[in-house]
């Protein structure tokens, strides 16, 4: 198993997948719970459903699982959220609130993961974002992510179908952020929301430099959209996902339109 698997393609546009992978080692395996190997925080099939959207994109996808390192969460360990229930870098409940160890790994142990599967991902994202820069001037990070849309653990009531992150808006140029947000918001029966509980992780945090050239975007998407039961066994739904994918191939329609004007926020 490699930890990173990356598509080169010529496009402005870079998709990062950090939470789809479902890989764990024995060695890590071992010491979930009964509940930790259910593993089912996964960002289910979003590969699946962004795959072929948009021609000639570049995609950086972690095959681990979010369980052993995860590689949307700030290597030092700061929280994305401070004062409210959140996981951290190497997860120690799941998103219920739940354990999912029968032993915690160590410090030592995390310091190791972080060098064997969380610097790899950003290493390689890294260099496609400079590469797909140096091609363009500028480069749009879209970061793909999926969650349940029922979890009190964290979020009160219902989640929106489109949530859309740009940490207020300092991630990207505003023409992206609008952009997004009006073609979700005009897709007929799905909700949507900018900035609200999530407002993205890590990568766009840590990415999202407009003045640099690189704009940052995170997506996360209820599951409600596309799978057929936000549970186990975490069908894709093919007619959710027909009516959902149109939505999504219009917001990389416009975001590569708009990447050659990106220069003037710079």
């Amino acid at each position: 198993m490699t930890p990173i698997s990356v598509s080169q393609g010529s496009n402005p546009i870079v998709l990062g997948l950090p939470h789809t992978g479902i890989f764990v080692p024995d060695d890590v395996l071992a010491h979930l719970n009964n509940n930790g190997q259910k593993l089912a925080d996964t960002d289910w099939h979003i590969d699946r459903l962004y795959d072929g959207l948009l021609p000639d994109v570049t995609t950086v996808k972690a095959n681990f699982h979010r369980y052993v390192i995860d590689a949307n969460r700030d290597p030092k360990g700061g929280s994305l959220y401070p004062e409210q229930n959140t996981t951290t870098l190497v997860p120690l409940t799941d998103f219920d609130g739940l354990d999912i160890w029968k032993t915690p790994p160590t410090t030592a142990q995390i310091a190791q993961r972080c060098a064997d599967f969380h610097a790899p991902y950003h290493e390689a994202l890294r260099a496609e974002l400079a590469r797909v820069r140096d091609l363009h001037g500028v480069v749009i990070l879209y970061d793909c992510h999926s969650i349940r849309s029922d979890i009190s653990y964290l979020f009160d009531g219902t989640l929106p179908d489109f949530n859309i992150g740009t940490n207020l808006g300092v991630t990207c140029a505003a023409q992206i952020e609008a952009a997004t947000a009006a073609i979700c918001t005009e897709a007929q029966d799905y909700s949507t929301t900018i900035n609200g509980r999530f407002k993205g992780g890590w990568t766009t945090r840590h990415y999202g430099q407009p003045q640099s050239g690189i704009h940052a975007i995170q997506m996360e998407l209820a599951q409600s959209t596309y799978l057929t039961d936000e549970a186990a066994p975490w069908t894709y739904d093919q007619a959710k996902a027909d009516r959902l994918r149109p939505h999504l191939k219009n917001i990389f329609a416009i975001l590569a339109d708009l990447a050659p004007f990106l220069g003037d926020t710079q």
